[in-house]
């Protein structure tokens, strides 16, 4: 639980890396998502040389190469959200996605969600809808961009917890990077002719522009290495709700950066779905000692 508070405050500053590139260098969204992947993989190259596997893809690349083709389909939509859009916007409509993962989880790999939990997930869509309909109003179907990357990143979470402990954290991410990359590389190609306002392909127009870069990539590939180990140590439906933590970040970062705020409605909307969130760990907690206190059968 540690593990995922600490990388969901830290992630904020990818989307407002992202962010920057596409106001201030005029870097498509479609390049930016490109060399995030890139760079990632270059920043596990030299540890990942030296694990066994690692390079070779380790025992499920196909599986691995999917996990980077979702995750970079996922970015690329928040990257075109936070073109637009506010960080703090972008994030609150995204936060379906813990949603959606707590719903999935019950579905489809047999963990007990009760009717209190349920009902906190239809709270928090309410929350979700508050937000989105004066960002819609505003923006259009761009507003709807974070749903997309949220339903995409919960199918990467599904195939975490699908590969299980068949490879490391590192293979996982090595090899994420190399299905990011090429994944994009397509994207790149396609979209110069579908929508190349948005896959426009460029290089850094400054230093300041390579650095944040490749910082961008160094910072996703090593924080979601701690996210696959935290997935790892506990359940799906305990970890999706601390994302929300994510919203402190993505706040503070847009009223320095771009000097974008919640409005009042905004924030009733990014209340509820906090409390909603709240209320699932709350809940998940009480189970499982309501769980460990039952004498055991025999």
């Amino acid at each position: 639980m540690a593990i995922m508070a600490a990388c969901m405050v830290v992630l904020p500053m990818m989307d407002a890396i992202a962010k920057y590139m596409a106001t201030f260098e005029t870097m498509s969204p479609g390049q930016v998502t490109f060399y995030r992947f890139f760079f990632q993989f270059l920043a596990l190259l030299p540890i990942a040389f030296f694990v066994p596997g690692a390079i070779r893809g380790g025992k499920r690349p196909w599986m691995n190469l999917l996990r980077g083709a979702l995750h970079a389909a996922a970015s690329l939509m928040f990257f075109m959200a936070v073109k637009y859009m506010p960080l703090a916007d972008v994030f609150a409509i995204y936060f379906v996605e813990p949603f959606m993962l707590t719903m999935m989880s019950a579905l489809f790999l047999g963990e007990k969600v009760g009717w209190r939990r349920w009902l906190a997930i239809a709270i928090g869509f309410g929350g979700a809808m508050i937000v989105i309909q004066p960002s819609y109003e505003i923006f259009g179907w761009t507003a709807l961009l974070p749903v997309l990357c949220a339903f995409l990143y919960t199918l990467y979470l599904f195939l975490n917890r699908a590969i299980g402990d068949a490879d490391s954290p590192l293979t996982m991410q090595f090899v994420a990077g190399v299905g990011g990359t090429l994944f994009m590389t397509a994207g790149l190609f396609a979209g110069h002719f579908i929508y190349p306002v948005e896959f426009e392909a460029s290089l850094p127009s400054s230093g300041l522009g390579l650095v944040l870069l490749i910082i961008l990539g160094s910072l996703s590939g090593y924080v979601h290495l701690l996210v696959v180990r935290a997935f790892r140590m506990a359940p799906l439906s305990l970890l999706a709700p601390f994302q929300y933590f994510e919203i402190i970040s993505a706040t503070v970062l847009g009223y320095l950066l771009f000097a974008d705020f919640p409005t009042a409605s905004k924030w009733l909307g990014i209340a509820i779905i906090v409390a909603s969130g709240l209320f699932i760990i709350w809940r998940e907690r009480a189970r499982v000692k309501q769980i460990s206190a039952e004498p055991p059968l025999g």
